[in-house]
């Protein structure tokens, strides 16, 4: 039995075990900060598989973690902010799934743990950018989410800098971000499609994994607490820039 289960997700023994080793970590990330599933995944199972092979499974993974978490991010968001992040994503995805299928393998790599970084590395520093509290700084926000989560699938941390220059409460940044992931994951699934990148065995990790990611995400939830919210921004970001850092020198000495 558990050998059909290797086929259908086309992994060995020890990379599935590592899978979901990651992906539980993942979702204990995403339940206590809201975003961050897919970038941590990215950050480590990029050794296990390319970027153009994770991303349909972490679509799976990130509409399961959305639904569960959705209907405390409802009540928590800033609506408008989150449907105008998904606007603008909704044009940059098909650029940046252009890019990952244009790449090659071993430089799609570098590049998804290089935005990581960068990302990480900005969030971390609290940049303010003025511009991005205008109307266009908010869709520019979103369509530079789309190219990156289409490219590395890290568009959440797109967005949480986006919420991070309008001083967001804690609560109410994690409830725009669990929104966005939501509501984008309608439109990403079109461009998914349309680049032929959803594929069998991305449909069949993404059902395979979504089990122990959900379970991570309770644990996760279960971590925001209001003497612990304070810290989820430097805690996710720090780890996130040291995963994709160590995951980046690999792929340079490989």
């Amino acid at each position: 039995m558990f050998d059909g289960l290797l086929n259908s997700v086309d992994l060995t023994a020890q990379d599935f075990i590592w899978l979901t080793v990651i992906v539980v970590l993942a979702g204990i990330v995403r339940g206590f900060s809201g975003f961050a599933l897919s970038a941590m995944i990215m950050a480590t199972a990029v050794v296990i598989l390319p970027p153009v092979a994770l991303i349909p499974m972490l679509w799976w993974l990130e509409l399961s973690a959305s639904l569960l978490m959705l209907r405390g991010g409802w009540a928590d968001a800033d609506r408008g902010t989150a449907i105008g992040l998904v606007i603008g994503s909704t044009a940059g995805w098909p650029i940046g799934l252009w890019l990952t299928v244009t790449l090659a393998v071993e430089t799609s790599k570098q590049v998804a743990l290089a935005i990581i970084v960068a990302l990480a590395i900005l969030l971390l520093s609290k940049v303010k950018l003025p511009f991005l509290a205008t109307k266009p700084g908010l869709y520019g926000a979103g369509i530079m989410a789309g190219i990156v989560s289409g490219l590395a699938h890290v568009g959440g941390m797109v967005v949480a800098l986006y919420v991070l220059s309008s001083d967001a409460p804690a609560r109410q940044m994690r409830g725009s971000l669990v929104l966005f992931l939501f509501l984008g994951s309608i439109t990403s699934m079109i461009a998914l499609l349309a680049f032929g990148v959803m594929d069998f065995s991305g449909i069949a990790r993404g059902l395979v994994f979504a089990p122990p990611t959900l379970f991570g995400v309770t644990m996760g939830q279960k971590l925001f607490t209001p003497a612990l919210a304070q810290y989820y921004r430097p805690f996710c970001l720090a780890l996130l820039g040291v995963l994709a850092g160590a995951g980046l020198i690999r792929t340079q000495l490989a």
